[in-house]
């Protein structure tokens, strides 16, 4: 049996593997370009969760590898440290530690001194976290409620705006809790995150899309009203239905003004079951914040006429591939996989029990609205309304 030689990345290697990482390529397609398989890129990657390293940077105060030479040079012409450091322009001192850390006047080789500081100086650089109990705790809490780094990056920031020991970016959260060598957020913690991976994934990694086919009689989402483009005005939704094993569905709403959160429970995904329950839902909101409905190209909403007629609410559909169109219920329904992961039985659930998540997401601080929350927003738009 034949085995293949283990590979050893260089420098210029690894910055390439980090930089199509980060512009979403997967480990596989990573590996092709090396004739390697992805288990050998992921190692690599591993080591700081995904997260590249930062560029080491040496220090401007440091000895330099022409420095070095020259105190070899010195040193074979039986020159003394006082003569070798003037010439450097440097303190005696320096040149003298540099040649007893080094093996001394024997032993003394510029290159092995260049490789062995580089070495010395491969010191991890003190976390934010460490020793900030506060912060440590309030992190803790806030990841076992779910809520993203993110959210608790900008809630920390809006709620101790002048107090910079209780803020810390939401990739410094990440960090701590992907490289476990910082040992200062529990590992156990990783399991609160929306994505259950094992390492970070960049921004830029593409997801799949679908196409439901043709329905009858849509309005296209090019001719919504342009007033509905720019979320300045309330009541105008964003919907989808998010599946599970079993035929079971749950339907996704979402509001693109406050991105205010409902969920409708389904018994199947059939056009007329669907629409019988939007319907129902539709009445229990103020009509001024309930204009138009968005969906996507889904045959469940083949019956949107009659919705329309039932609930007097303007129906538009999206473009085929496109779901972007409806970025805020995309947004959403990744986030509710983290409570309906995908190949479970949505059945199971109460609309009580939806109407919880519904409730725990619209709690939760957005970045788009400033750190305020979906629920603050929707209930003030209520309030104008009444």
């Amino acid at each position: 049996m034949s085995y293949r030689r283990r590979i050893y990345f260089t420098s210029e290697q690894k910055s390439e593997i980090w930089d199509r990482w980060q512009r979403g390529e997967s480990m596989s397609s990573i590996g092709r370009g090396f004739d390697r398989e992805s288990s050998s890129i992921y190692p690599l990657l591993s080591r700081t969760g995904g997260i590249r390293p930062p560029k080491r940077k040496r220090s401007r105060l440091a000895l330099t590898l022409d420095e070095r030479e020259l105190i070899s040079r010195g040193i074979a012409a039986l020159h003394s440290m006082r003569s070798i450091a003037q010439e450097l322009c440097r303190p005696a001192s320096t040149v003298s530690r540099e040649v007893s850390r080094n093996g001394g006047y024997e032993k003394y080789r510029a290159i092995e001194a260049e490789k062995q500081a580089w070495v010395r100086a491969r010191r991890p650089k003190f976390c934010k976290l460490a020793g900030n109990t506060f912060l440590q705790h309030a992190i803790s809490n806030k990841l076992t409620i779910h809520w993203s780094p993110e959210q608790i990056a900008g809630w920390l920031k809006r709620m101790y705006p002048n107090k910079e020991r209780c803020q810390v970016s939401h990739e410094t959260i990440y960090k701590s809790l992907f490289v476990q060598a910082r040992g200062v957020l529990k590992k156990e913690l990783l399991q609160y995150l929306r994505s259950k991976r094992t390492i970070r994934r960049s921004i830029h990694a593409t997801q799949k899309g679908s196409d439901h086919g043709q329905i009858k009689d849509m309005i296209s989402i090019r001719e919504r009203p342009a007033s509905v483009e720019d979320r300045a005005v309330p009541g105008h939704w964003e919907g989808d239905l998010i599946s599970g094993s079993k035929n079971s569905h749950i339907a996704t709403l979402v509001e693109r003004h406050t991105r205010y959160v409902m969920l409708v429970k389904v018994p199947n995904k059939e056009t007329l079951t669907v629409v019988s329950a939007l319907i129902k839902h539709a009445k229990k909101l103020p009509t001024e914040l309930y204009q138009s409905l968005t969906w996507d190209r889904g045959k469940e909403l083949a019956a949107h006429q009659k919705f329309t007629l039932a609930t007097d609410i303007d129906v538009y559909f999206c473009d085929p591939h496109s779901p972007w169109q409806r970025g805020s219920n995309e947004n959403t329904n990744r986030l509710l996989r983290q409570y309906f992961p995908k190949g479970t039985d949505l059945s199971v659930h109460s609309q009580f029990h939806l109407n919880k998540i519904a409730r725990q997401l619209n709690e939760r601080p957005r970045k788009t609205l400033q750190f305020e929350t979906p629920a603050e927003k929707f209930n003030a738009c209520v309030a104008l309304t009444g």
